[in-house]
């Protein structure tokens, strides 16, 4: 390959600066009633992630993350996500923000199929995540499980 994943995310990124000045993104947790949380690993990025995407013109934030839990993991809510908090993501770009909602009820519609996206998809309890599990997934799921504020960096 000509350039390297990171590289590649690095550009796509500055790109999205370039032409939009600011970013906003939705990542969302969904932990079912064995206490296992929803997590998905990307095609393009390594890592296991919270279930999420970029929020599309015209789209809220709230259209965004349910759009996203349907793509990315067959989760349908029952009742409406809860923000948690608003994020700053120094991680992709200075000017990227994250918003993370809590799902209290969801519906799976079926396992994910692994597509051009979504390299895999599937539910670990909280307390045992899978290794390459993210930093700041990590940090987003501790301070649900702890009752901490959010920390305003992701």
């Amino acid at each position: 390959m000509l350039l390297d994943r990171r590289l590649l995310r690095h550009l796509f990124h500055l790109g999205a600066l370039a032409s939009r000045g600011m970013t906003l993104g939705v990542r969302g947790i969904a932990i079912d009633s064995q206490g296992r949380v929803a997590l998905v690993r990307h095609t393009y990025v390594s890592g296991w992630h919270l279930p999420g995407g970029g929020v599309e013109r015209g789209e809220t934030a709230l259209d965004a993350m349910v759009r996203e839990f349907r793509e990315e993991a067959e989760i349908v809510p029952e009742g409406q996500p809860r923000l948690h908090g608003l994020y700053r993501n120094v991680v992709a770009a200075p000017r990227d923000h994250v918003a993370l909602f809590v799902l209290p009820a969801f519906t799976m519609l079926r396992p994910k199929a692994p597509d051009r996206e979504i390299a895999a998809c599937d539910f670990f309890p909280v307390d045992a995540l899978p290794e390459g599990t993210t930093r700041g997934t990590r940090a987003r799921l501790r301070e649900i499980r702890d009752g901490l504020p959010p920390d305003p960096n992701w």
